[in-house]
């Protein structure tokens, strides 16, 4: 099994758009905007973070684990690093 890791590159146009949604949230802040105003706009860079950390999730459960399955103790690691991810995801 290679031990590569996968290209997420596809998601930094996302991550930049995040960042740009969090300068704009900061804006917000310094000039005191109306506190629904800038929960919506938090609740929007939440959504984003969730819809990366999902693409990147799925990506990893197709390649990477789908991948280990041609080896037992690999699959078995997968797994159980499958499952200590959900685990830290939740929380």
């Amino acid at each position: 099994m290679e031990n590569k890791h996968l290209c997420h590159k596809a998601e930094l146009p996302r991550l930049n758009r995040v960042i740009g949604q969090l300068e704009g949230i900061k804006k917000m802040i310094d000039e005191q905007r109306y506190c629904p105003e800038i929960l919506i706009q938090l609740k929007a860079v939440r959504s984003a973070i969730i819809s990366v950390e999902k693409n990147i999730l799925s990506t990893h459960l197709e390649k990477c684990v789908a991948d280990s399955f041609d080896n037992k103790n690999a699959a078995q690691e997968k797994i159980a690093e499958i499952k200590e991810l959900f685990n830290k995801l939740q929380h």
